[in-house]
């Protein structure tokens, strides 16, 4: 593949992956509207947002057993017609139960999408250049914060917290038609595997002591900032004491930050090594965590931004060499059903992440949030644990082909 078709393949992944993010992360900063118009606590609103993730670990299991019958790009296509059916109801949902319902809906199409985006990543990007490759697509999660976050405050802000969701929808059938015209087909893997069933690539995969190790490490990644991350926005007005136009602040100083240096940390994955790269973030990121948590009522608008913006960059930063590092670890001739069952156990470490988070956190008499740190506390023991995992995963690469058919061999340099 030339480098110009290679730009184009990741940043229309990139895009994609840009609208089901964003439909995720909308959730969070809308905490405090979701508390006030349903009048709902904060392990409701949890509740809300795990429903998403939740569904999504089901939908991932599912599509295991057929995600490799049928080609990357058609199977990509399909999940994002429905993911857009999906997000229309949310924005067509008159109250809780029925914004729960269209939560479940979305989850079940639009939690796949990163998978497959992550999917294709691998199986078409060498492994000396996928550390900046991961770093381009998930740009996804950035450039939701800069652009999609704060625009849809002020959409909510303006006419409701409908019009989200609607502007997601216009802007995934504008990118869906673009997807159809420039992704080619991605089917080589279907011809690889005619001689299988599903059910006999599943059990290859469970087979296979590494893809445990990996499946553990990305559910250990979701599950340490997803205590946090979910309740950013109730804490900044009930517990810091921040107006949403400065909470629109927050989202868009932090996705600057994250989207500037994304490709940055990308190189670095590969120059440095994926395991260096993911253990220094990992620790780097439970300071800013715990800051973020005990910020005072009152705090200055110069320590929240700094302290949440440095939060949101270290992030990122672990994100992109941990997804590396996840992906490489994967068999190759098994990456397509390996990456969907690894996206069910990140889905199902968010939905628990978020629960635990909700029920961790509670409201003082004058309506002041109590015990957030304890949020940080249990995300900085998840991130701890994925330190010790990541040198003991095995990275596959195209330079030893063997070892897809042989099994891993222990190799801690890559």
């Amino acid at each position: 593949m030339t480098s110009r078709r290679e730009n184009w393949l990741l940043f229309t992944l990139a895009g994609i992956q840009f609208t089901s993010v964003l439909d995720f992360m909308i959730m969070m900063p809308l905490g405090p509207q979701f508390t006030r118009i349903f009048s709902i606590n904060e392990a409701q609103f949890g509740l809300l947002v795990s429903a998403y993730t939740l569904a999504a670990g089901l939908a991932g299991l599912a599509a295991s057993t057929f995600i490799e019958r049928f080609s990357r790009k058609r199977m990509l296509l399909t999940l994002y017609v429905f993911f857009c059916l999906a997000g229309l109801a949310c924005a067509l949902a008159p109250g809780y139960g029925t914004l729960m319902a269209a939560r479940i809906a979305a989850g079940l199409f639009g939690g796949i999408l990163s998978s497959m985006a992550q999917t294709i990543v691998a199986d078409v990007i060498p492994f000396e250049r996928r550390g900046r490759a991961m770093g381009i697509v998930m740009t996804s999660f950035s450039a939701a914060s800069v652009a999609g976050v704060p625009t849809g405050l002020w959409l909510a802000d303006q006419y409701g917290w409908h019009a989200p969701f609607f502007a997601i929808v216009g802007l995934s059938v504008v990118l869906g038609v673009f997807a159809a015209i420039t992704l080619p087909a991605l089917d080589a893997h279907v011809r690889q595997g005619a001689d299988t069933t599903a059910f006999q690539r599943i059990r290859t995969v469970l087979a296979e002591r590494n893809h445990y190790k990996a499946f553990l490490l990305s559910a250990l990644m979701m599950f340490g900032g997803f205590t946090v991350v979910p309740y950013i926005a109730i804490n900044l007005e009930y517990g810091v004491g921040l107006r949403q136009d400065q909470i629109f602040q927050v989202y868009l100083f932090g996705g600057i930050g994250a989207l500037l240096l994304a490709r940055w940390f990308g190189r670095l994955t590969d120059r440095w090594g994926k395991v260096k790269t993911f253990r220094l973030m990992a620790v780097a990121v439970i300071a800013p965590m715990f800051a973020t948590t005990l910020m005072p009522f009152g705090a200055p608008l110069w320590a929240v931004l700094g302290t949440s913006t440095l939060f949101m960059i270290c992030m990122n930063g672990r994100m992109i060499p941990g997804m590396a590092l996840v992906s490489s670890a994967a068999n190759p001739a098994l990456r397509g059903t390996f990456m969907t069952l690894n996206s069910s156990a990140q889905s199902a470490a968010m939905g628990c992440a978020a629960l635990v988070g909700g029920m961790l956190i509670g409201r003082d008499a004058a309506g002041h949030i109590q015990h957030y740190w304890m949020n940080a506390a249990v995300g900085a023991v998840a991130s701890l644990a994925s330190v010790w995992l990541a040198g003991r995963l095995y990275l596959y690469t195209e330079q030893t082909p063997a070892l897809a058919q042989q099994g891993p061999a222990s190799t801690k340099n890559l």
